[in-house]
């Protein structure tokens, strides 16, 4: 289980790293824009992503989490990517103290207001990826509506382009 997590959180890596390369294509007007009305810009997009792996990170080192990040704090993609590199690194530190048992026990933590949940542990590692995932796809929508290609950031891709 261990090694399918670290498997897994290295594709996230991958696939963010690809987002924000190609979302550097945009203008600075283009990226904090909503490309359709309604819809959130591509900067709140990246930092809702960055901001809630890091805050699940907080939360199993015990941190207690209050607030999500705003997205003012984040004006520029080179910020964005920072904060999407504190969470990556956090979780990759994790990985490796967690042996399989710990990672099958059930697990309690408060979400930002208070509400107490428990969950297998091991399911918090794979919903911050599947999260991540969630809303790349959501990045790749707007950036086709803003006239720019969007990476490919399927699992499969990683493979093919990790393989040796």
């Amino acid at each position: 289980m261990v090694d399918d997590l670290q498997t897994l959180y290295s594709y996230n890596r991958w696939a963010n790293a690809r987002t924000i390369e190609v979302v550097r294509k945009l203008t600075p007007v283009q990226y904090a824009a909503e490309p359709t009305p309604g819809w959130s810009s591509v900067r709140s997009t990246l930092v809702h992503i960055a901001d809630a792996t890091l805050i699940w990170s907080k939360r199993l080192r015990g941190v207690t989490v209050s607030a999500r990040a705003a997205e003012t704090d984040f004006p520029t993609l080179d910020d964005v990517a920072r904060l999407f590199d504190e969470g990556q690194a956090a979780f990759e530190a994790l990985l490796p103290s967690y042996p399989p048992e710990r990672l099958a026990s059930v697990w309690s933590y408060r979400n930002i207001e208070g509400k107490e949940y428990k969950a297998p542990l091991w399911t918090v590692f794979r919903h911050v990826v599947n999260h991540a995932s969630y809303h790349r796809g959501q990045v790749a929508s707007k950036l086709a509506r803003l006239g720019v290609d969007p990476p490919s950031t399927d699992l499969i891709m990683w493979a093919i382009e990790t393989t040796v």
